[in-house]
């Protein structure tokens, strides 16, 4: 069961008591527990619902409880990898989120070829193997426009908070400013009625070893060297996937999913 499964349970248990004390009417010490306790389940729920993905793996670190997808694949108790054993050879992977807010097809030619320059010096300096992988779809636009002018206000926000520091960091501060100018040409595309195209990009590596510990070594110091080299390189946004978004990914290397629902853009 999952944490956000256990989280509305919570959820459920809180309303059926509530439900009960309305129905009985009893009074008493053992009445005031269950209000308490029924006040209480949605707190915890929520908190767990929220950051489920590392509060279960750290209450659960000590006795090494895990996830198991399908066999043979588990997942670390910190939900940031995958670990397969192939023979007396263990095998984990994990997923790095990688976010571009500059599209090249609006790029000038010069700034095209420099572009790729930089994408192919990033790629040729990791050593080691990974995949990198570009999932587009159409967007439902229903909600999104809603969704989108929540994101550039939020963007917005940020770049106010990093300006009005005593000394803003220049990355920082361009990075937001490119967040907030591929907003906006998303939502003068839907202006106009162009349905967007919305592209998801993570890199995926795998590190082996001779026990899990040394599996899970290797793979997160090739995703630190992701990080380091595609944020420097590249100037984007980097980070690794954990919890149900690392599962997405893991989910996405078997099929792929016909619809993206619009609280993951």
């Amino acid at each position: 069961m999952g944490e956000r499964t256990i989280a509305q349970a919570l959820f459920a248990l809180s309303a059926l008591l509530l439900i009960f004390i309305s129905i009985t009417g009893g009074v008493g010490q053992i009445t005031a527990l269950i209000i308490i306790i029924a006040a209480a389940l949605p707190t915890i729920g929520l908190i767990l619902f929220k950051y489920g993905y590392w509060i279960v793996p750290f209450l659960t670190r000590r006795v090494r409880v895990i996830d198991i997808l399908e066999e043979p694949y588990e997942i670390t108790p910190s939900q940031d990898a995958v670990i397969k054993k192939v023979g007396n050879t263990y095998y984990a992977s994990m997923f790095v989120h990688v976010k571009i807010y500059e599209s090249t097809t609006e790029k000038r030619d010069e700034e095209k070829y420099a572009f790729m320059d930089l994408w192919e010096r990033a790629v040729s300096s990791l050593k080691f193997v990974k995949k990198f992988c570009f999932t587009s779809y159409v967007k439902n636009l229903s909600k999104y426009k809603e969704i989108i002018e929540a994101k550039k206000a939020d963007a917005q926000l940020r770049l106010a908070n990093e300006k009005g520091k005593p000394e803003p960091n220049e990355f920082t501060t361009e990075t937001i400013e490119r967040e907030i100018s591929m907003w906006d040409n998303i939502i003068s595309k839907l202006m106009v009625g162009d349905n967007p195209i919305s592209q998801i990009t993570y890199i995926m590596t795998t590190g082996e070893g001779a026990t899990e510990d040394m599996a899970l070594a290797a793979v997160k110091n090739q995703a630190n060297e992701i990080k380091s080299t595609i944020a420097t390189t590249l100037n984007a946004e980097v980070a690794v996937l954990t919890g149900d978004d690392m599962k997405r990914c893991f989910e996405w290397e078997y099929l792929i999913p016909p619809v993206i629902r619009e609280e993951r853009v």
